[in-house]
């Protein structure tokens, strides 16, 4: 199979060094993030299954180069081509350390994702998804405020629909970035028990020193998150968890490939709202 990709500045990187049909057959949860180090802030869950495991294999999928981020401090005086180079690098790192079976880092901008290149983004997706055959995958959700976010979950729905029932994954989740997903009414809430080895998890975090010593904390805020998910999830018992990351369920729109996902969105917002608002007026 043609593992060229369609932007010129796309890489494939096997960190055992497979071939890619073999590295990509293999693999069994596939992550699709927007940027370097989405996987890692909203995947957890799918990349600590193929962590020392011979059973589970995560792929990851990371859309653009990073070369727009924030940056101060070490990095201040880098310019877009070296960030973009770094970003990279890190994220390599980080399929390295989490034995990851293989990474596409397919090298838009994002402004290509969101606008200029959606066709080209689709046809890498689709050809990702036809060699790994995934049976879960993890992506941004329909509520994220970050618009690569966005573009990047309605391109892999897209791409899934377009490639028909034969591809899809048995599990299909939008996870935490760019908005919280405490909201979702509580059986609508998918909770991945993430606490095990919370030191790998910090370590990966760690390794994108590009973004956190360059102005964001995103580690603190990601791990604090999963934290604040496991201590909230439940008024009225104790902790089962000591983290925890939720996800948005988005098999319904591979169920129902008429659903809009801005209807299915708004069906979600809606119910938050019958739920809040019953609340509400019984504790009156």
């Amino acid at each position: 199979m043609d593992f060229t990709f369609q932007h010129k500045n796309s890489v494939l990187f096997i960190p055992d060094g497979l071939e890619p049909e073999v590295a990509w057959g293999r693999v069994t949860h596939l992550g699709i993030g927007a940027h370097p180090d989405d996987l890692e802030f909203m995947a957890w869950n799918a990349i600590l299954k193929g962590v020392y495991n011979d059973k589970y294999y995560f792929g990851g999928v990371t859309l653009t180069d990073g070369g727009g981020s924030s940056r101060m401090g070490l990095y201040a005086h880098i310019d877009d081509a070296q960030m973009k180079a770094l970003r990279l690098k890190e994220q390599k790192k980080a399929a390295v350390v989490g034995e990851y079976s293989a990474l596409a880092a397919l090298g838009y901008t994002s402004a290509q994702v969101r606008r200029d290149m959606r066709p080209e983004v689709k046809e890498d997706l689709k050809r990702i998804i036809k060699a790994s055959r995934p049976e879960v995958i993890f992506t941004h959700n329909l509520a994220d405020r970050h618009r690569t976010h966005l573009a990047a979950v309605l391109l892999t729905i897209e791409a899934l629909r377009e490639l028909g029932k034969e591809y899809y994954p048995k599990k299909f989740y939008g996870g935490e970035v760019w908005r919280s997903l405490d909201w979702l009414p509580n059986e609508r809430r998918c909770l991945f028990d993430v606490s095990q080895r919370p030191n790998l998890s910090c370590s990966f975090m760690g390794l994108y020193d590009s973004q956190i010593s360059g102005g964001k904390s995103y580690h603190q805020a990601s791990f604090g998150r999963r934290a604040a998910n496991a201590t909230y999830a439940d008024a009225y018992a104790p902790d089962k968890a000591k983290l925890l990351e939720l996800a948005m369920d988005l098999k319904p729109l591979l169920d129902n490939p008429q659903l809009a996902p801005a209807d299915y969105l708004s069906k979600l917002i809606d119910e938050f709202k019958k739920e809040a608002l019953a609340s509400l007026r019984a504790s009156g």
